[in-house]
């Protein structure tokens, strides 16, 4: 048996993944389809405001009018683009500075730990706040920003890593019969550093989505024409006390996408890790 049919198959015995993942995708399929089929509209705004959920409005309506159901689905749809968008930036990042620092060691590692050092300390909340003021808070530029300040982990995890593999013999072997540091990387370890990389991408996908919704609670992530989770929270949270439904909708939606994902790069990590049991 190879060792993709392993871990296919101890992450098909993965009861918590397995079951989060078709909720997942279930999840994601609903929110792209059923707009089309139910027929709310965020435009349609001539519901009265604050309404009741009733078969017409779901989840009720807002101060405006608009379909709460409509924001929702619309709002995961723009949390998932975020997250996905961020979690590609910051894997690309993280793996390719990480696998180069531990590989290269030296000056290159000292660089690339103060880079790393240095965004830690640097407050997304500011960053966040100059740019929105500046370029407005379309989802991608959130994105963007949430890309650039979670790839340190990932940076860390393939750095410790690359420094093992680094000093294994098909490495040396490949250092010796002259492959460039550019091939070495690509060819030699990246390779066997799939499934580090697939769940630390599947878990900043996770961590991306619930920073999204911070930052857009508080005013610093998506501003209207766009929309999200989080900002739908922001303009409901206020009627919590007394339309509970406005609040919770979004929150639920929130909730539901982070731990699925969670559960899911639970079970990627238990079935790439090789000293896994059976259970």
């Amino acid at each position: 048996m190879t060792q993709g049919q392993l871990v296919r198959r101890r992450f098909l015995r993965h009861k918590a993944a397995m079951t989060s993942l078709t909720i997942f995708v279930v999840f994601v399929l609903f929110v792209y389809i059923a707009p089309y089929f139910l027929g709310y509209s965020l435009t349609n705004l001539s519901a009265g405001s604050y309404e009741d959920p009733s078969p017409a409005h779901i989840f009720g309506t807002d101060q405006v009018g608009a379909d709460v159901f409509s924001l929702v689905m619309r709002g995961s749809q723009y949390s998932l683009q975020i997250g996905l968008l961020a979690a590609a930036i910051a894997t690309v990042l993280g793996v390719l500075l990480g696998t180069v620092a531990g590989y290269l060691r030296r000056g290159t590692d000292t660089a690339v730990s103060r880079v790393t050092d240095l965004f830690l300390v640097v407050p997304l909340q500011a960053v966040a706040a100059i740019l929105i003021a500046g370029f407005g808070g379309s989802w991608w530029l959130v994105g963007l920003v949430l890309g650039f300040f979670l790839w340190m982990p990932i940076a860390r995890v393939t750095r410790a890593e690359s420094l093992s593999l680094s000093q294994r013999e098909f490495v040396e072997a490949a250092r010796a019969s002259g492959a460039t540091t550019g091939r070495i990387v690509t060819k030699h370890l990246v390779p066997n550093m799939v499934g580090t990389i697939v769940v630390n991408a599947t878990l900043t996908l996770a961590l991306a989505v619930l920073t999204e919704a911070a930052l857009s609670f508080i005013g610093l992530g998506v501003q209207i024409p766009d929309t999200s989770l989080g900002l739908v929270l922001n303009q409901n949270y206020t009627q919590l006390a007394t339309r509970p439904w406005l609040f919770w909708a979004p929150f639920v939606a929130i909730v539901l996408i982070s731990l699925t994902i969670n559960f899911i790069g639970d079970g990627l990590r238990d079935a790439f890790d090789p000293r896994q049991t059976r259970r």
